[in-house]
Protein backbone atom coordinates (compact mmCIF):
# COMPACT_ATOMS: atom_id res chain seq x y z
CA UNK A 1 0.00 0.00 0.00
CA UNK A 2 1.33 3.43 -1.06
CA UNK A 3 0.88 6.79 0.81
CA UNK A 4 0.08 9.77 -0.38
CA UNK A 5 0.30 13.53 0.57
CA UNK A 6 -1.74 16.10 -1.13
CA UNK A 7 -0.89 19.87 -0.04
CA UNK A 8 -3.87 21.94 -1.15
CA UNK A 9 -3.83 26.10 -1.56
CA UNK A 10 -6.81 26.18 0.66
CA UNK A 11 -10.28 24.58 1.92
CA UNK A 12 -13.05 27.42 2.64
CA UNK A 13 -15.42 25.15 4.39
CA UNK A 14 -16.21 21.91 6.25
CA UNK A 15 -18.30 21.10 2.98
CA UNK A 16 -14.97 20.77 0.45
CA UNK A 17 -13.53 18.36 2.60
CA UNK A 18 -16.34 16.34 2.55
CA UNK A 19 -16.98 16.65 -1.27
CA UNK A 20 -13.13 15.88 -1.83
CA UNK A 21 -12.88 12.75 0.40
CA UNK A 22 -15.93 11.24 -1.05
CA UNK A 23 -14.62 11.45 -4.66
CA UNK A 24 -11.56 9.95 -3.79
CA UNK A 25 -12.81 7.24 -2.14
CA UNK A 26 -14.75 6.52 -5.19
CA UNK A 27 -11.35 6.09 -7.16
CA UNK A 28 -10.74 2.26 -7.88
CA UNK A 29 -7.29 1.29 -5.68
CA UNK A 30 -7.96 4.30 -3.09
CA UNK A 31 -8.38 2.69 0.35
CA UNK A 32 -8.57 5.45 2.86
CA UNK A 33 -8.40 8.98 3.12
CA UNK A 34 -7.96 11.70 5.34
CA UNK A 35 -8.27 15.43 4.42
CA UNK A 36 -7.15 17.92 6.97
CA UNK A 37 -9.49 21.17 6.82
CA UNK A 38 -6.79 23.37 8.91
CA UNK A 39 -4.24 22.08 7.53
CA UNK A 40 -5.55 21.88 3.70
CA UNK A 41 -4.27 18.54 3.36
CA UNK A 42 -5.34 15.08 1.73
CA UNK A 43 -4.04 11.80 2.88
CA UNK A 44 -4.63 8.48 1.21
CA UNK A 45 -3.54 5.45 1.47
CA UNK A 46 -3.85 3.52 -2.13
CA UNK A 47 -2.93 0.49 -4.50
CA UNK A 48 -0.35 2.17 -6.62
CA UNK A 49 -0.57 -0.50 -9.00
CA UNK A 50 -4.48 0.87 -9.35
CA UNK A 51 -4.09 4.10 -9.45
CA UNK A 52 -1.38 6.92 -8.82
CA UNK A 53 -0.87 9.75 -6.86
CA UNK A 54 -0.55 11.96 -9.72
CA UNK A 55 -4.55 10.54 -10.60
CA UNK A 56 -5.29 11.20 -6.82
CA UNK A 57 -4.09 14.98 -7.69
CA UNK A 58 -6.29 15.27 -10.90
CA UNK A 59 -9.40 14.13 -9.13
CA UNK A 60 -8.88 16.95 -6.82
CA UNK A 61 -7.94 19.29 -9.53
CA UNK A 62 -11.37 17.82 -11.00
CA UNK A 63 -13.18 19.17 -8.52
CA UNK A 64 -11.79 23.12 -8.53
CA UNK A 65 -9.25 22.88 -6.22
CA UNK A 66 -5.42 23.45 -6.41
CA UNK A 67 -2.66 20.95 -5.33
CA UNK A 68 0.45 22.48 -4.54
CA UNK A 69 2.39 19.56 -4.02
CA UNK A 70 1.68 15.68 -4.15
CA UNK A 71 4.67 13.50 -1.38
CA UNK A 72 4.36 9.50 -2.03
CA UNK A 73 5.33 6.92 0.33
Amino acid sequence: MSKAILQLDALSCPACMTKIQSALEKQTGVATVKVLFNAAKVKADFDAEQISADQLANTVTDLGYEVKSVKTK
